[in-house]
């Protein structure tokens, strides 16, 4: 990487604001407090030196000719300021004798607004990097840039390279998190879909600790989104939109990872289509129950949600209180659901199996939605489920039916079921 260093005056910085991208992916959202704000312009109008800013150079079919590096708090307080959106503080001293206490932008004296238009602030521009490696060393230099300020651990995960941290930005746009209660601070919405992701290579309950996200990051820098972890996280999220699919208010964080839990398994190893409107009804109804075992007294309570609310709010990214409560609710949904079923554990038809069900239909396509039930070589056929798989369809000869591939395809997209064998 090449740099170059540049002061520009702060009425260049605002002229050019089209130009600047302040939140490139792997930047924090604004966090500056009003009164952090009121002390810069403070400091800017008394000439003091503030920080560099840096730079990257790019060239976007937006417009856009730079992207922040580091200085993005600054960045954003002088454009808001010369934008009127707040004013000084109201103890602020003269300075070079005029008042400024309480005063916006506009209403500055001329002497003092023309000091903040030409404050030279310094810039270090960062040539355009376009390889990979490029790429990650830009990101290496955000974090090494904010090392020591107070970026909370998944703003830093954020910033990391590989596929994996790639795998999350995407999750995080996912619908289902804007249903939930809490907001997207600060990278909310990342942390819970890296800690589901988490979840799902560990294959259930485990520990999803800031260090054991890191890790994930760090040691899943080639994971492969379209490879079957990624797709079933997608599918899990999926199903809790279709189970949630407006805004719910008993959707706290620590509720979003248990019932993720929950739905993988649901998907996992039961008949769970359909079921979404029973897991939604649940829940709301167990949390409503729940709220209002706090309101009475504390003779009458029920000692177990007491327990439950207990592992809510005590080491909650622990393995052991995630274990706690999905096996607390997994209980307790299938106590009030009791006719969903196991899916049969063997998905696949054998090869005698087979046979019987390829002489039993004579070899003709029994589905018949793209072809009239054409006659199938023994090469060329599908053992389809009668009864889907995914809905509790026994994996038995009587359950079996010679399919074409155009029909076996139809009906798999239809009831969301694999193509071939066992479908």
């Amino acid at each position: 990487m090449k740099m170059s260093k540049k002061p520009l005056p702060i009425s260049t910085i605002c002229a050019w604001k089209t130009r600047i991208d302040p939140t490139p992916d792997y930047q924090r959202p604004p966090a500056w407090s009003r009164k952090q704000k009121q002390l810069l312009i403070d400091s800017i109008l008394r000439e003091y030196d503030i920080p560099k800013m840096y730079w990257r150079a790019v060239d976007r079919d937006d417009g856009v000719k730079y992207e922040v590096i580091d200085g993005q708090q600054r960045l954003r307080t002088i454009w808001e300021y010369q934008a009127g959106e707040f004013a000084l503080a109201k103890d602020t001293d003269p300075v070079n004798g005029i008042s400024c206490a309480g005063t916006k932008y506009a209403d500055l004296d001329l002497d003092v607004s023309t000091i903040f238009d030409a404050y030279p602030v310094d810039v270090v521009i960062v040539d355009d990097a376009v390889q990979t490696d490029e790429e990650d060393e830009v990101r290496d230099m955000f974090l090494r840039l904010q090392n020591g300020t107070t970026l909370k651990a998944q703003e830093k995960r954020n910033a990391m390279p590989g596929q994996m941290r790639d795998f999350i930005k995407e999750l995080a746009t996912h619908q289902f998190f804007e249903n939930c209660k809490f907001s997207n601070s600060r990278f909310a919405y990342d942390h819970i879909a890296a800690q589901m992701a988490h979840l799902e290579i560990a294959g259930g309950p485990a520990s999803v600790r800031d260090s054991d996200l890191n890790k994930m990051y760090a040691g899943k820098k080639t994971f492969d989104p379209s490879g079957k972890t990624g797709r079933k996280v997608r599918r899990v999220l999926d199903y809790l939109l279709r189970a949630f699919p407006e805004k719910t208010p008993e959707l706290e964080r620590y509720n979003a990872i248990v019932l993720y839990c929950l739905s993988s398994k649901l998907i996992e190893s039961y008949a769970y289509a359909g079921t979404e409107a029973q897991l939604a009804n649940w829940f709301i109804s167990f949390e409503t129950k729940r709220r209002k075992n706090e309101t009475l007294d504390e003779e009458e309570r029920d000692p177990q949600l007491i327990e439950y609310r207990r592992l809510t709010s005590q080491s909650t990214d622990s393995e052991e209180s995630i274990r706690a409560r999905l096996e607390f609710i997994e209980k307790r949904f299938f106590l009030a659901y009791p006719n969903i079923e196991p899916l049969d554990e063997i998905r696949m038809f054998t090869p005698e199996q087979r046979l019987a069900i390829y002489r039993k239909d004579d070899g003709h396509c029994q589905l018949r939605t793209k072809c009239r039930g054409d006659r199938l070589t023994w090469h060329d056929w599908h053992a389809d489920h009668i009864t889907p798989h995914s809905k509790g369809g026994k994996t038995v000869v009587s359950n079996g039916q010679v399919a074409c591939g155009p029909c076996n395809l139809a009906k798999s997209n239809r009831v969301q079921s694999s193509l071939g064998d066992g479908a």
